[in-house]
């Protein structure tokens, strides 16, 4: 008996657990399955309003208490690098980029643990092993792209980003770098080098995932010009960050049956 997939996606909410960016919160998130013919669209749709891939999940936070973590992403023709964002891009001028099919290998796990051993030892993807993370990088059904970046002389792998490829832009799905030179500050790098893959394929956004005010590990990334945050159901150009405060009384987030019944989906039927 041959089994057809749902015409439209369904979405499930995951039980409370403890915030792992904010200390006495619990987190939740609105989720649903990346599959099917039409997975590119689907999350082009959903990525644009505020939602993430994992593997073959997309997913957006759905706390019933907080609303600090929002999607972000940078408007391309409204970014200007700062003093020591360029500084940044000149102390790099010695690094080779290669962009790949989305292919696991061991020099990026062992950048992967050598990463995580040193920023996110306590963090949810501590005990990935090699297998998982395969399965991280190569379960993609979308357009998707492995970023390596390598010293030139060394040919030292430094940096990995797995990047998603969408019509409006790229979303970095999940990147991780050499911690061991600091000076190099390898993640605002690779930022600012998916911001010119960008504006060389004439896309508008990169999507940097969720800006969280308030954690030291999300925060950076109010540190580019030009970012838009998705607040309220609409891209919002962030303001000062300093003066933004997040909405953590108990009614501020609608049920989740009206979280779904607001989701636009894209028209999947087959053109004529």
């Amino acid at each position: 008996m041959r089994h057809t997939l749902p015409l439209a996606p369904q979405f499930y909410v995951t039980a409370p657990q403890p915030c792992p960016y904010l200390d006495g919160r619990m987190e939740r998130k609105l989720f649903t399955a990346l599959q099917g013919d039409n997975a590119d669209k689907l999350n082009d749709s959903l990525s644009q309003q505020g939602f993430r891939r994992s593997q073959n999940v997309l997913y957006r936070p759905s706390c019933a208490e907080c609303s600090a973590c929002l999607s972000a992403r940078i408007d391309v023709s409204a970014f200007s690098p700062s003093k020591s964002q360029r500084r940044t891009n000149n102390r790099n001028a010695d690094i080779d980029r290669r962009a790949t099919s989305p292919w696991a290998t061991e020099d990026q796990y062992d950048l992967f643990r050598t990463y995580l051993d040193s920023r996110h030892a306590d963090g949810g993807m501590a005990d990935m092993d090699v297998f998982e993370f395969a399965a991280m990088i190569e379960e993609t059904p979308i357009r998707s792209r492995v970023i390596e970046y390598t010293e030139k002389d060394s040919r030292k792998l430094v940096g990995v980003s797995l990047t998603d490829v969408l019509s409006d832009g790229l979303s970095m799905v999940y990147s991780f770098y050499a911690p061991d030179a600091p000076q190099r500050s390898l993640g605002t790098y690779m930022i600012l080098d998916h911001v010119r893959i960008a504006r060389e394929a004439n896309l508008p956004y990169v999507y940097l995932g969720y800006w969280v005010q308030g954690s030291q590990k999300m925060g950076y990334k109010s540190n580019f010009s030009g970012l838009e945050v998705y607040l309220g159901g609409s891209w919002q150009k962030m303001k000062d960050p300093k003066n933004f405060k997040p909405n953590t009384h108990p009614l501020s987030t609608d049920p989740i049956a009206e979280q779904v019944a607001n989701i636009s989906l894209p028209d999947t039927r087959p053109t004529r």
